[in-house]
This record gives C-alpha cells, structure tokens and sequence, in this order.
C-alpha cells in the first residue's frame, strides 16, 4: 500500500484528465470498444492459419459472434524475421502458407474483421521485424495488400531518442498518421490499439493518436494480476470516452487458477470500464459457464453504450479509505452512467464472504429524495425499488454484484 505522496499525485493526474471524445479517423472506426479474440494470451507464438480460422469459426459456433465478438486478432509471431529485399514484412510460409490475404478473405467470409500486430520499435517484443521506419510501407500492406482491419501496436526494441528524436508521441504518431493515409487510401475502417504498457502518462494523450491504450503492464491469469491492474485504473477512469479507451489489457476469463467469481469479477470490471474486450482462452476447451460469461449481453450492452462513452469510476474505496492505491484491495464501490440508468458494481475484495452496503447518494448520479428501480445485470432479475441504502449480502469472496438503476419516481 502506497502513501500519500501517491496518492496526491493521482488525484492530481485524475482530476486534471480531459473528459472529451478521442480520435476520429476518416471512416469513424471505433466509437465504441472493439471487441473480439486475440492469440497472446493462450497461445502466444505457436500460432498458425489453421489455429486462427477454426477459433473464428467456434466464435460463431458458442455465440459470441452474435454477443458482439467481431474481430479475429492476430499477436506476436506471424512473420519471417527478416524482410525480404523489397523491405517488406513476410508472412512465415509455414504458419500461414496460404498468405494473409487468403486469411483475412476467410476471416470477413465469416463476417468478422481481422487484427494484426506490430511494434513502433526496429523489432517487435519476440524479435521478428517491428515498423520503426517503415511505419506507411507497413500500414500499406497490413490493411492494403494484407487486408486486416486492426493494429495492435507494441513498445519493443525502441531506439534511443537521441536517434528518434520524436519522443513517445512521436514515435505513435508516425503511425497514427500512417493509418489515417491508409483509411482513405483503402476505404476502410482501422482500428489503432496502442500497446504502451501505462508508461508516459498514456492515458493523457493516447485519445488523440489511438483508439485504446494499454495503462498497465501484461496481465496475468491470477486474481492478483486483476486486481492490480483494476486498482491502477481507478485513477485514471476519466480518459475514456467514445473513441478513445484505456486498455487494461486483454481477457483472461477462462484461464489460469481465476474462479468462476474472480472470472465474473474481471469480466464484470472489464465491461463496465468501457475497455476493450478481447477474449483469449482456448475456445475448443472453454467450460459453458465461462462462455455465459463472456456473453452476458447485458454487459456487453453497456460496454457499447452508443449514447454514453464514459466509464465507471470508484465513489467509495470501501475496504481502504478513499483514493487509497492498494494493489491487493482496489476500490470496492464504482458506478456510471449510461443511456438507461445508473450502474453499479460492488467488488468484494476480500477472502471471505461479505455485506456490501453503501447510500445511494454517495453516488453523483443518484438524486436525493427519489426512488430506484433495481436490475441485477448477473440474475437477469428485477428486484423492485430502492431509495436511501442499499446492502448486497454475503458476496463470495472475490465476487461481484452489478446492478442498473433507473429512477422511477420520489421516495
């Protein structure tokens, strides 16, 4: 637990944060979190066409095509480790012997869009050719020749600034405008996902180069992996809006020693910070329990809200007093708005059962005096009205209680 020269200092970086809509490309891409599947997380390097295309067609097969899951993504690993003489990055002729066009082809057959990797460094972070130099030359083959519709964009391998002389902005602006060039060039829609880990205060500038932002470093599949990196962002909510999301890194529902509570937590979390969603597990051993998960629409709903972009953010920290930054206990006690009401989310961070209760009112979106009725988004319950407090009793521990309220007259 840190003290309170960190705290001060990211109250100071919360409170200074621009409330406002991020980068608008040509074409409009990414208004609202993209979601899909990546292959970092499960299968990292050992990835092929045969991998990539029956995972999108078991996306469709469990349904969550039809929750929202549109993209197909590609990580690390894809390519040769060298260019070939033109300059150009080569897909590994073992991997993908039927070259990426053909697999991108197959990929919007399916009715998906397809996502590719690389680095703003001269490697990406497995060692194969990264885009520092070669930022249009790239842009021009991923979503031109190659057909792919997303750029995820890593952070290794980095040339001194002395050599760059650009600085972190730079550096992902050469990109970004790379892309825009590409938008208008290829008439399509490209969605840029900066890969930066949290460093450089990205959550202050990443709205006007990209459309989502990594705020922390990889996560991991352990409950103290979420909880860290929860914690990390609930200084920092008010940087997303449509257009522009921090990032708290991909998915790991349905892996690791995660519980079926720490996987409706995560998911829980994810969702409502208006965060990217991208699932990466394997899909051929997934359990039922975890796709309902993952396909809770009532979520996922919210997490598109087209009307309201803003994330939930902490109004009580619950187990520590406020604006306290502990990685293990993050703030218990968040909401939001959306389009149709007020949600909630009650974390319990501790390791046994517990009661969380709390006044309506300390919410800023709840009005004193009025009465509320109330929407388990877990349940798929309505659970009449509320007005003054509200108590959800014995939450597993590390499990979590959503809820949508929407005023239905006074108290």
């Amino acid at each position: 637990m840190l003290g309170l020269p960190f705290v001060v200092a990211a109250i100071s970086s919360f409170v200074s944060l621009p409330n406002v809509e991020g980068l608008k490309l040509p074409n409009g891409a990414a208004k609202l979190p993209a979601m899909g599947y990546n292959t970092w997380n499960y299968y990292q390097c050992n990835i092929n066409e045969t991998l990539v295309l029956t995972t999108a067609q078991q996306m469709k097969s469990l349904g969550l095509q039809d929750a929202g899951y549109k993209y197909v993504n590609l990580d690390d690993c894809y390519s040769q480790r060298d260019r070939n003489s033109a300059g150009d990055i080569v897909e590994d002729p073992v991997k993908f012997k039927s070259g990426m066009k053909n697999l991108t082809d197959q990929i919007h057959a399916m009715g998906f869009k397809a996502g590719i990797y690389s680095d703003s460094g001269t490697n990406t972070c497995a060692g194969y050719p990264g885009s520092y130099g070669n930022e249009q030359r790239d842009a021009d083959l991923f979503f031109g020749k190659w057909g792919f519709d997303y750029l995820k964009y890593d952070n290794c391998f980095v040339p001194s600034d002395t050599v760059t002389r650009t600085g972190i902005i730079g550096r992902y602006t050469r990109m970004r405008d790379a892309i825009i060039s590409a938008t208008s060039k290829f008439n399509k829609d490209i969605v840029f996902s900066l890969c930066k880990w949290g460093n450089n205060q990205v959550w202050l500038w990443g709205a006007d180069i990209g459309h989502s932002w990594r705020t922390t470093g990889d996560i991991e599949s352990h409950w103290w992996s979420v909880t860290d990196i929860l914690n990390r962002n609930s200084f920092i909510t008010q940087a997303t809006n449509h257009y522009g999301h921090n990032d708290p890194d991909m998915l790991q529902v349905g892996n690791g020693d995660l519980t079926y509570d720490e996987n409706k937590s995560h998911f829980t979390a994810w969702a409502l910070l208006k965060a990217p969603l991208l699932i990466g597990t394997d899909l051929y051993k997934i359990k039922p329990e975890v796709v309902s998960i993952l396909s809770n629409k009532e979520l996922i709903a919210i997490n598109q809200d087209d009307v309201v972009g803003t994330s939930i953010a902490p109004f009580k920290w619950g187990y520590n007093p406020d604006w306290t930054f502990d990685k293990d206990h993050p703030a218990q006690y968040w909401s939001g708005p959306t389009k149709d009401g007020v949600v909630f989310m009650l974390l319990n961070v501790r390791d046994t059962p517990d009661n969380l209760s709390f006044t309506l009112t300390d919410s800023p979106w709840i009005k004193n005096g009025r009465k509320y009725s109330v929407r388990d988004l877990w349940t798929h319950t309505d659970n009449g009205t509320v007005s003054g407090t509200f108590t959800a009793k014995n939450v597993p521990r590390h499990g979590v209680v959503a809820l949508l309220l929407k005023e239905v007259g006074d108290a």
